[in-house]
């Protein structure tokens, strides 16, 4: 039976928002925060940027330890076979991989300026998958920049001959938010009947309709017997008016009518649980408030002032709730700190380190070893430019070597 997954991709689409961006460690923390939360991969950033590639590296190494797992972590490239090789060169331990290209006429003529045509475009997207799997890449998907825009049964030789070329999945990218949720599931119905591809879904907000979009693309998807993976930001964070917001796609998946029942599975590893926290920290590291309104994580998602809708809740929440607020993970109190701080920063002394250290529980084996681990904290903060958190500090702590490596970034 098709199945839904989510492949987030806030380390990705989430840090090209303009005016916004992520340190490398906490593009690090997003990949644990992703994992715990069950989502199927991560896209985890750009194999072909040298300031990348520490990073990558790393993160790779952490996946290999387990430590990052069973989350697939996965590069963006452009469909071009040169940059694939030079991917493989930076960063050899690539397993997963999305090659994109514009599929649509304003694009190939306008982007390109006519040093591309249709069958070129195919021929390049070929070329590229051929040489991912030639250098090991284990699973490869096709983006079609602009689907929306571009001709129905263009997409469907594009995919065709993707499939044939070893890509295990097909992208839809809706990359002005150009389609409805009715237009998306026709075409989406059609791409995935011609093709029996498994199809991701990658949309955009610039006309406020990115969840209810990838929800009806999904829908089609599953309907002609094709499982489906639905591109999320955490916080729906993205380009121009963003992405599909992570936790609102679940929500929707989970409680939306006519998504219910066997048909429409979402991924059971999916572990709402963890959703208020990974949302705030997105909204730290981004420095991005979440929306009072914001479904699920929003501070007024459970909130009631009118007197008939607080008197409803309380003689039944489902009077005015669609699902509780502990399967998102709040409810717990926050304790907020009102007396003496110490807080690690980029002049911290070992004194200090070892007092935010212990209230953290964690021991180092010796003083050179504590020394070590305060010099990466040093660093980064640094690189963050605002104070690390307790996740951070206990990663640094546990996995000093790839934390240097994270923290290194080499012109």
């Amino acid at each position: 039976m098709p199945k839904i997954y989510i492949l987030d991709v806030t380390n990705r689409d989430g840090v090209q928002t303009a005016h916004l961006g992520l340190a490398k460690i906490e593009k690090t923390m997003i990949n644990f925060f992703l994992n715990e939360m069950g989502v199927y991969q991560s896209e985890f950033g750009f194999p072909t940027t040298r300031h990348e590639t520490n990073y990558l590296n790393a993160n790779l190494e952490l996946a290999e330890m387990g430590v990052l797992s069973p989350i697939r972590l996965s590069g963006w490239l452009r469909a071009i076979k040169r940059d694939v090789e030079l991917a493989y060169e930076m960063v050899p331990g690539l397993k997963y991989l999305n090659l994109s290209i514009s599929t649509s006429d304003q694009m190939i003529h306008s982007k390109f300026q006519e040093k591309m045509s249709r069958e070129t475009v195919i021929k390049s997207m070929v070329e590229a998958v051929e040489t991912a799997k030639a250098c090991g890449a284990q699973g490869v998907g096709i983006n079609a920049e602009d689907a929306s825009r571009s001709d129905i049964d263009y997409l469907i030789e594009f995919a065709l001959a993707g499939k044939e070329a070893g890509a295990e999945r097909f992208r839809y990218c809706d990359t002005l938010g150009y389609d409805s949720p009715f237009t998306i599931y026709e075409r989406i119905a059609k791409i995935g009947e011609a093709t029996q591809m498994p199809i991701e879904l990658h949309c955009h907000n610039d006309l406020g309709m990115v969840v209810a979009n990838s929800v009806a693309g999904a829908k089609a998807a599953i309907d002609v017997g094709c499982d489906v993976f639905i591109n999320t930001t955490i916080n729906g964070i993205g380009e121009r008016a963003g992405n599909a917001d992570l936790v609102s796609v679940i929500l929707a998946v989970k409680y939306a009518s006519g998504m219910d029942g066997e048909k429409y599975q979402l991924d059971e590893r999916i572990n709402l649980k963890t959703a208020w926290k990974t949302c705030k920290y997105a909204s730290y590291a981004f420095r991005v408030p979440i929306p009072i309104t914001q479904p699920g994580v929003g501070a007024n998602a459970f909130a009631h002032a009118s007197g008939i809708h607080a008197d409803g809740v309380l003689k039944d929440r489902k009077n005015y709730e669609l699902y509780d607020f502990e399967e998102l993970g709040r409810g717990e109190p926050e304790i907020i700190e009102t007396g003496r701080q110490i807080v690690i920063g980029e002049y911290s002394g070992i004194k200090g380190f070892r007092n935010v250290y212990n209230q953290l529980e964690i021991e180092f084996k010796d003083e050179e070893e504590a020394r070590e681990v305060l010099e990466l904290a040093r660093f980064a903060n640094v690189e963050k430019q605002k104070p690390l958190t307790s996740d951070e500090l206990r990663f640094i702590a546990q996995y000093p070597e790839q934390a240097k490596k994270i923290l290194t970034l080499t012109p």
